[in-house]
C-alpha cells in the first residue's frame, strides 16, 4: 500500500510513518515544516518528503491519504484554502483516513495494546512500560511521543506478527514471580502506545485514544487541558470514559488512586478489572523517596526501585508502568529491575550542558524539559529541588501550548514556580499579560517578549552552582544553546 501522510513531521504522524515503512508500505508525506531532525529521520527510512500542502501532490495517486490533525478547512485572509491538498482530496472523492484510524486498522489489529493516557507523564510512562516489557524479553512494539533513550527511536513494530483473533488464546502466566493469579502471559504480540486525548482530525472530533481499543489501559492522571477543544474538565472526563468503554472484560484498567477526576470517570461505568496505584490504600503504592523506594502490592513489599530519576510524578509513573506490565505477566520484581536501567526520554530533565564560570566554583547546569502545563511545571521544579537541595534553581519557561496561550491557566503560574529561586517567562505571542500573572512572585519573576533578551537576563543572574531549568513543549527558540554560549563568554 502507498500512503501519503499530511502533517508527517509531527511526533505522532512521524512515528506512524516509521511503523508503516517498517511494515513494508510505501510512504510519502508533506508538511509545512520539513526540516531536521525529523526530516533527516524520515528520509533515512526512505520516505519522500514534500514541503507544503499543494494540490499538485494529487499526482502521487496513493492508495490512501492519511490526515494529521494539523490539517483543517481553514482559509487564508485572501480566501484561499490553507490546505489546498485537502480540498483537492475532497473534491476528487479520493480515499482518506485519520492517523489513529489507519494505525488501528493496519498496526494494532490482533495485538494486545497497552495504552497510556493522562494529562501528564504519558510519554515517560509509555517509555517506562516499553522498556520493562523489552527487559522481560517480550519484544513489544511501541509508539511514543518522544524518543526513549533506551531505544533511540520513537516507534517500532516489535517482535511477532499480529495474529488474527481466531488464533489468539490468553493463558495463565508462566513467567516467574507473577504476584497476581489473574495476570496473563501474552499470546498476542504486545504494542505500547501513548494514548492522547486530543482530537483525531478535523473530520473526527473524538479523542485519538478511542481508536486504539486497548486490553490494558493506564489512566495516569486527569486535569483540565486543551482549552482550545474542551470546554471544561467534565468534557475531558467524558472522553476518558469513552476509552474505558473500549477495554474488554478480560482487560485491565490501571488508574491513579489519587485523582478524584478518574474516580468520577470509573463511576460512570467500568466493565474490566481495575488496579489502582498511588494512594496508600491502592493496589500498588510506594514507600520511600522517589529515587529509591519500595513497591507495595496490597500493603506488602514486592520490589524495590533504585534509579536515576527524581520527582514524585516519576514515582507515580513507575507504579503505573509496573501495574500495567503485571497484567501481561511481568512481575513487579522484574519490572523494578528494568526501571533501574531506565534512561528516561529526550527532553525530560535532559542535561544540555554545564559551564564553569570565570568566578570558579561549581558549574552552572542547563536542563531541557517538556513541561508546559502548570502542574507539570510544578512537579518538574519539585523533582529538581529534591535532587539539588538548597542550590539555586532558575526556571525559564515558555507558555506555548494552546491552553497556556489562551490564558486558561495563568493564575496557577506563581504556584507552579514556587520552588524556583527565580523565574524567567517568555511572553511573546500571548494574548494576556504575563508580568501581571507573575506579579505575586514580586522581584523573583522576570518577563521578556524576546528570547535573546530573556537569555541575557538569565545569564546576568547566574551564579556558580546554579541549575537553569528550561521548560517548553516547543523548541523555545534554541534558548538552551544561547544560554550555554552566553555562559561560556562569562
Amino acid at each position: 500500500m502507498h500512503i501519503h501522510i499530511l502533517g508527517i513531521c509531527g511526533t505522532f504522524m512521524g512515528g506512524l510513518a516509521a511503523l508503516a515503512r517498517e511494515a513494508g508500505h510505501r510512504v510519502t508525506g508533506c508538511d509545512a515544516g520539513v526540516y531536521p531532525p525529523m526530516s533527516d529521520q524520515l528520509r533515512a527510512l526512505g520516505i519522500e518528503l514534500i514541503e507544503g500542502f499543494g494540490a499538485d501532490q494529487m499526482a502521487l495517486q496513493p492508495d490512501m491519504f492519511v490526515i494529521g490533525n494539523v490539517v483543517s478547512r481553514a482559509r487564508l485572509a485572501d480566501g484561499t484554502p490553507k490546505f489546498p491538498l485537502m480540498e483537492a482530496i475532497l473534491d476528487a472523492g479520493a480515499p482518506y483516513t485519520s492517523g489513529p484510524q489507519w494505525l488501528a486498522e493496519h498496526v494494532l489489529q490482533g495485538r494486545h495494546v497497552l495504552a497510556v493516557a493522562g494529562t501528564h507523564g504519558k510519554t515517560t510512562t509509555t517509555s517506562m512500560l516499553s522498556w520493562i516489557l523489552e527487559y522481560a524479553g517480550l519484544q513489544p512494539g511501541f509508539l511514543v511521543g518522544g524518543v526513549p533513550l533506551n531505544f533511540g527511536i520513537s516507534a517500532r513494530l516489535g517482535g511477532g506478527a499480529p495474529a488474527s483473533s481466531a488464533q489468539v488464546k490468553e493463558e495463565p502466566a508462566t513467567l516467574t514471580g507473577v504476584t497476581e493469579p489473574g495476570a496473563q502471559a501474552p499470546r498476542r504480540p504486545l504494542f505500547v502506545i501513548e494514548a492522547d486525548e486530543y482530537d483525531t482530525a478535523f473530520f473526527d472530533k473524538r479523542s485519538k485514544f478511542v481508536h486504539y481499543r486497548p486490553r490494558t489501559a493506564v489512566l495516569n492522571n486527569l486535569e483540565f487541558d486543551h482549552a482550545d477543544i474542551f470546554d471544561d474538565l467534565a468534557a475531558i472526563e467524558r472522553q476518558f470514559h469513552h476509552l474505558v468503554r473500549t477495554v474488554p472484560g478480560t482487560g485491565r484498567v490501571v488508574s491513579n488512586g489519587l485523582e478524584e477526576s478518574l474516580a468520577r470517570v470509573l463511576h460512570q461505568g467500568c466493565w474490566s478489572e481495575v488496579r489502582s496505584f498511588g494512594a496508600a490504600v491502592s493496589d500498588f503504592s510506594a514507600e520511600g523517596e522517589p529515587h529509591e523506594f519500595a513497591v507495595l502490592h496490597k500493603g506488602q513489599t514486592v520490589a524495590r526501585v533504585q534509579w536515576s530519576l527524581s520527582g514524585v510524578h516519576n514515582q507515580l509513573n513507575a507504579l503505573a508502568a509496573i501495574a500495567a506490565a503485571e497484567h501481561v505477566g511481568v512481575s513487579p520484581g522484574v519490572a523494578a529491575q528494568a526501571l533501574g536501567s531506565f534512561e528516561n526520554v529526550k527532553r525530560r530533565m535532559e542535561v544540555r550542558g554545564q559551564v564553569t564560570l570565570a568566578a570558579g566554583g561549581a558549574p552552572v547546569t542547563v536542563y531541557d524539559d517538556f513541561a508546559h502545563h502548570p502542574t507539570a511545571i510544578h512537579t518538574t521544579v519539585n523533582g529538581l529541588r529534591r535532587q539539588v537541595g538548597n542550590a539555586r534553581i532558575l526556571a525559564v519557561f515558555e507558555p506555548r501550548s494552546n491552553t497556556m496561550k489562551l490564558g486558561a491557566m495563568k493564575a496557577q503560574l506563581p504556584w507552579s514556580l514556587e520552588e524556583a529561586d527565580l523565574a524567567f517567562g517568555h511572553s511573546g505571542g500571548l494574548g494576556w499579560d504575563a508580568a501581571e500573572a507573575l506579579s505575586p512572585m514580586g522581584t523573583r519573576a522576570v518577563v521578556s517578549d524576546a528570547i535573546d533578551d530573556l537569555a541575557r537576563q538569565v545569564v546576568a543572574q547566574a551564579r556558580p552552582g546554579d541549575h537553569i531549568l528550561c521548560m517548553s513543549n516547543g523548541g523555545f527558540g534554541g534558548i538552551h544553546l544561547k544560554l550555554l554560549d552566553l555562559l561560556q563568554k562569562e
